[in-house]
């Protein structure tokens, strides 16, 4: 199967800018192109997915199996043309600093994928090869195939930088991007702005092709994804075929909720959840006849006034908590059910109130990094003394001058701290769970749901 990865020898390169531009590029020329995003990461596969005709997927070495990565993988590329995994970080960077767990060059290795390199060479000319040159030597087992270059002022200046990174690094220059503001997508506290939120503008897209299609070999990339190795896997997450569905579970999907890894939601589909979506935003309650609710991460801090009005929902799902109806919330999730989120300038906008808990957004500070967790008690994911791999992300923080004090999770590599809250069947942490990251996890929440 034809892939490549394109990663970046740092962050804020703009390897998802280059990486999205020739993913619409490619698609828009007839190609079945299949995304993935190595690492946790929700926003960016958001822009793959919405250039792409197939939905981008998540591939992180640190929270999943070798060989879960390797299904992962072979399971949605293997009807594509092209596969293109955009990288995390730097190329080297990932869970340690001693070794390759979680990083973009270590999922190269997994599946045998080339690497086309992106290096920001706005401030050099020359000294652009030196930095190359040390990511070939760095591990010589990973294969980088091809260079672009980012911040290109002048044909002048790609003349300085390109010959000197062939002659010194044998290494092709692909082609460049060059500096344009048009190009540049707008941030926010977690970076890029989800797509689901109508940031992604056609003429920005248009743009970003019409550059990337002068400026970029696009026929040379698709010569060296021909290049991929063949790994065979085994079916060690997803069932031999779809089991039939026998639980309903409501998926909160709106423009404030919806940070949710896909494969996660392929494997509570494959054994046998239907998934009904609905939104905290617009709905006046939760779907009828569910089994479950699972609330995901993302920006309700955003949506913090439109969320606070539609008091019938939070209402909805107050009730559904009491009647002991199984509800699983991360992150965003958490903080929509806790009793109010306090805005930046200290304004409290109610939420659901099923916990007494305040989401703070003043003097916000990020939380980042991965988790290793283990369940204290039988929960929708997890069964007590259970443990799994997942990642945190956020800039809110909790007062907790309140009353919860039941325990979800203990976090095994941060000293055992506590993390987490439940009520009557309701579970609420910052973590963010990959359900590939151990075997059974969806089959876990759809048991509980069949047991409410």
């Amino acid at each position: 199967m034809a892939g490549i990865i394109i990663a970046g020898v740092k962050s804020g390169v703009g390897k998802t800018t280059i990486a999205t531009g020739i993913m619409a590029a490619l698609t828009r020329a007839g190609h079945n192109v299949q995304p993935f995003k190595a690492g946790p990461d929700y926003i960016d596969p958001s822009y793959h997915s919405s250039v792409c005709k197939n939905i981008s997927r998540n591939l992180d070495s640190w929270m999943l199996d070798e060989k879960v990565i390797i299904e992962l993988y072979n399971r949605s590329s293997s009807k594509a043309d092209i596969s293109i995994i955009e990288g995390v970080m730097g190329l080297f960077d990932g869970h340690s600093n001693l070794n390759e767990e979680g990083s973009t060059a270590h999922v190269s290795k997994l599946l045998n994928l080339p690497v086309i390199l992106v290096a920001d060479a706005s401030k050099v000319a020359r000294s652009i090869a030196a930095e190359i040159l040390g990511f070939k030597l760095f591990d010589p087992k990973v294969k980088i195939a091809g260079v672009i270059l980012n911040g290109i002022s002048s044909e002048r200046h790609i003349d300085f930088c390109k010959p000197q990174i062939e002659e010194t690094t044998g290494i092709p220059v692909l082609g460049y991007m060059p500096r344009r503001p048009e190009l540049i997508q707008p941030e926010r506290h977690l970076g890029l702005i989800p797509t689901v939120e109508g940031t992604i503008a056609n003429e920005w897209v248009e743009c970003l092709v019409e550059q990337i299609t002068k400026t970029i070999d696009l026929d040379k990339i698709m010569a060296i994804s021909k290049e991929a190795g063949v790994t065979t896997h085994e079916s060690l997450i997803f069932p031999d075929q779809n089991i039939l569905s026998t639980v309903r579970i409501a998926i909160a999907q709106d423009h404030a909720f919806n940070f949710y890894y896909q494969d996660s939601l392929d494997l509570l589909s494959a054994w046998g959840a239907e998934l009904v979506p609905f939104s905290p935003i617009m709905d006046t309650a939760l779907p009828q006849d569910c089994d479950g609710i699972y609330i995901g991460g993302g920006f309700p801090e955003v949506y913090a006034e439109e969320l606070s009005l539609n008091k019938s929902m939070m209402n909805s799902l107050v009730k559904a908590s009491n009647n002991n109806t199984p509800i699983y919330a991360e992150c965003g999730g958490l903080m929509y059910l806790g009793k109010n989120i306090i805005s930046e300038d200290g304004t409290p906008l109610p939420m659901a109130g099923v916990f007494q808990y305040q989401s703070m957004m003043t003097e916000a500070k990020l939380t980042l990094g991965y988790r290793e967790i283990k369940s204290q008690i039988h929960s929708p994911i997890l069964q007590k003394n259970q443990s799994t791999k997942g990642h945190e992300f956020h800039w809110s923080y909790l007062n907790r001058e309140s009353n919860e004090k039941q325990v979800l999770y203990k976090i095994l590599n941060q000293s055992d701290r506590t993390e987490g809250f439940y009520t009557n069947k309701t579970y609420a942490s910052y973590i963010h769970i990959h359900l590939a990251s151990k075997p059974n996890l969806a089959q876990n929440f759809i048991k509980f749901c069949k047991t409410k």
